[in-house]
This record gives structure tokens, sequence and C-alpha cells, in this order.
């Protein structure tokens, strides 16, 4: 083992490490990652240790200056990694020591690589739960603009896959605003208990030097730091959180991406999505596929096994700090990858769908979509709804056995089942009346969904894109 390539933890050690054992324990293939927080991580307890005269200021100049160079040449790419130096921390230490020499050994006073990487992983989160929140507040203004755009637009409202009742095209995107909205309410309530320092927990026991770790916190943006060294290190509830909040976001996202294809289907004929975000087939020329929307839809399950991943990686472990924990890395960056990418699909393709109003319309109208106004019409004539249920039901049995609308039922037929029923009714069985109706907060009415959508934008008034 040549100099440069010496493990800091050689010393104990009679014999190198097995080939096969040097490569199966590394984690710089994918820790490599975490470089510029690790960088920040230093910059940051060198510059503690150098104030509290742990060591010398200009010894704490020198590490700070080196590790900036090297900060520099990662942004560049002009850095290699070596997988005998394991993980990231070790490589930076060693390329540190390797360009100003001794001095850059008394960086790691007062840490570990334990507090190191716990806090390194909370940095990279606390950044990517900002970009998430971001990207979704960006997805919930092009819903907007698309719901501002067909307030008015007539939609079938499904349960059970069956025509329910009508809606508004826009109720529905504002439904996907809604599940959007809780999102990023999760996602910031979460930041809360991700922004909690663990450096200055050194192994699992704390240090016997006098560190100051609320300046580390104070540099590094941490709210607090951690209570508990042995917690503090082996605590990886952060990057379990992180994950199940991606779960429901993805939930939400293949929910959305179902109801496209579908939509999108000869079947349906409700939207159109553009050649751009489609693909065709090798053998059948006129296919145009969801592929976009499919490949969210899947994408799900990536998501889900990352979440279980770590929830199963922890199941057992005891305290303190284990070798385990060295997995916990390549779940939570495949997630949020992937996360951010569903985003930026969605923020690309949502502004882009075509909607053709009219199938919309004509699809309202099957599955006698306004039997539960007929019901309600009823009762506000005085009769209580079990009973007002049980006569439309006949009506709507009478409608089956004639092949015809409700609307389509002359008056002196609705007459023969309640003699409260008179002209009005076509009103109030027509789509826009049943609309217009569903006033009550909350429902699917033109004038409702226009107060949605301007308390919607105040809310994401300072959201510029």
């Amino acid at each position: 083992m040549s100099k440069q390539t010496k493990k800091p933890w050689q010393g104990r050690f009679t014999e190198s490490t097995n080939e096969f054992v040097e490569e199966f324990t590394a984690s710089i293939k994918f820790d490599q990652t975490l470089a510029i927080y690790d960088i920040r991580c230093s910059l940051a307890h060198a510059e503690m240790l150098a104030s509290e005269g742990i060591i010398l200021k200009k010894e704490g100049s020198t590490i700070i200056k080196g590790l900036k160079g090297i900060e520099k040449d990662i942004k560049k790419g002009n850095l290699s990694w070596s997988l005998e130096l394991e993980d990231i921390h070790m490589n930076i230490e060693n390329e540190l020591i390797r360009r100003i020499g001794e001095v850059g050994k008394k960086l790691h006073t007062g840490r570990s690589r334990n507090d190191q990487v716990a806090t390194d992983l909370r940095l990279y989160l606390r950044d990517i739960t900002d970009q998430i929140t971001h990207y979704l507040k960006h997805l919930q203004k092009a819903l907007l603009e698309l719901a501002e755009k067909e307030t008015f637009t007539i939609f079938p409202g499904f349960t059970h896959l069956q025509v329910a009742q009508p809606i508004s095209f826009a109720h529905h995107m504002m439904a996907w605003f809604e599940m959007i909205d809780r999102d990023i309410d999760r996602f910031n309530d979460y930041r809360k208990r991700l922004n909690v320092l663990p450096l200055g927990s050194a192994a699992l026991a704390g240090t016997s030097y006098k560190i100051n770790r609320a300046q580390v916190a104070s540099i590094l943006g941490f709210d607090s730091v951690s209570k508990n060294s042995m917690d503090a290190v082996s605590d990886r509830d952060f990057a379990i959180e992180f994950c199940s909040n991606s779960s429901l976001l993805i939930m939400h996202l293949s929910r959305w991406a179902e109801e496209l294809i579908l939509w999108s289907t000869p079947q349906y004929d409700f939207i159109s999505l553009p050649d751009s975000f489609c693909t065709g087939s090798s053998i059948m020329p006129q296919k145009k596929n969801p592929d976009v929307p499919e490949l969210v839809r899947g994408k799900t399950g990536r998501v889900y096994g990352s979440l279980f991943n770590l929830l199963t990686l922890m199941k057992a472990q005891p305290l303190a700090y284990n070798k385990d924990n060295q997995e916990d890395k390549e779940p939570v960056f495949d997630t949020a990858n992937t996360i951010k990418d569903c985003l930026k699909a969605f923020i690309l393709l949502v502004p882009e769908i075509s909607v053709n109003r009219e199938k919309m319309a004509t699809a309202a109208t099957q599955g006698f979509s306004t039997a539960t106004d007929l019901a309600d019409y009823l009762v506000k004539k005085g009769i209580a709804f079990r009973d007002s249920h049980e006569t439309v039901g006949k009506i709507v049995q009478h409608a089956i056995q004639s092949n015809c609308l409700l609307s389509e039922i002359k008056l002196e037929v609705f007459q023969s089942f309640s003699k409260l029923i008179d002209n009005d009714i076509y009103e109030i069985l027509s789509l826009e009346g049943s609309l217009n109706s569903r006033t009550s907060y909350g429902g699917t009415s033109p004038s409702n969904i226009e107060i949605a959508i301007k308390e919607a934008k105040q809310r994401l008034f300072n959201v510029s894109l």
C-alpha cells in the first residue's frame, strides 16, 4: 500500500485489507454524491476548531484554503476517487493532506466519520427537500393555469370508475392541486426535524475537545444541534421520513398518471397528450403511447422499494453506528433523482395537455349522472331523502328500460312517480344546472372554483417561474 493511499485507521492492523473486502466495503462509488456537502461540513468544522483555539488560526486558514481548492476541482470534475480510501470523507482528507501537508491531519480533530456522514446526508437532503418543494409549487402553478382555462368545462366525475355526477374539469385539477399542497406541507414539516446538526457527536460519545457545536450549526444553517450523541450518529429516521414523504408524493403522481393514460385512450378521448411526450410502436404504425405517464406510474414501485429498503435496514440495529448504515445512501439518492425527474415530467407535460370539451360533456350525460340532483329536488319539495332516493331509483330503472336519459323523460311520466315534479325539473337535470347547484364549500360550482383558484394564487404569490 502506497503512502498516498495509507488508511487513517491502519495503525491497529497487521495485514492489508483483502482485495474483495476492500471493494465490498467501499462506498466511494456512490457517496461521492456527498462531496460538496462533505467540503461544506469540513469548512465549518475547521473554522470552529480555529476560533476555539483547538488548532492555530494559521492552521485553520491553511486547511480552509486547501478545502476550497479541492471544492473547485470537484465542481470541475477534476478530482479522481480512490477505492482504497473507501469513502468520500477519507478521499477528501487524503487529498487535503497531499496538498497542504501534515497540517491537514488536524482537520479530523473532534469528529468521526459517523457524525460527519450524518451531517453530510442531512445537508444533502435539506437541499433536495428545498428543490422538491420548489418543483411542487411550479407544478401547482401549471395546474392553476389549466384549471383557470377549464373552469366551465363540464367533466364526468367518477366513483368506482363509473360516471357519478357532473363536475367541472377545473374541479378535478384542483383536487390534484390539494394533493400537492399536502405534499408541500409534509416536506416543510419534515424539514424542521431534518435541520438538526449531528456534527460534534463524534463516534458515539461526544468529544473531550471544547468544541462549539452552536457555531457550526450557525455556519451550516441548522436550526439546532442534536441532544444525544448516540442517537445522532445512528439515527436514520430523517432518511426514512424523506422516502416516506416521497412515497406519498409518487403515489399522487401515479394516480394522475393513470388518469392521463385512461383519458387519452380512444375509448375516453377526453384529452390529447403532445407527440413530444409520447412514443410509437416498432410494429404498429398507428400507435401513440403515453410513455411518460406510464413511466411515472412505474417508478412508484421504485420509490416504495427505497422506503422498505431503509425500514428493513434499520429494523434490528443496536445503538450506535453500524456499517449497515452505508446502505442508506443509494436508496435516498435514487429516490431523490426519481422524484425530481417525475416532477419535471409533469411540470412540462401539464401545460401541453389538450382538452376535448365536447367528449367530456357527452360522457357527463351518461350513467344518469344528474340522478342525485333529482333526489335533492324532491327533498327540497318536502320528501325525506330516503324516500326520495327510492323514488329516483325507480325513475332511473324506467329510463334504463326505455333507453333514454333522465332529461328525455316526459313530465307526465315524471309525475307518475311523484306529483311534486314540475317543469323546473329540466333545468335541474341539465349538466350546467347540476354544476351550478354544487355551491357548498369545496363543491364543484364554477363560482366556487373561481374562489378556490384565487385563494390558491394568493398562497403561491411569492413563487415565480
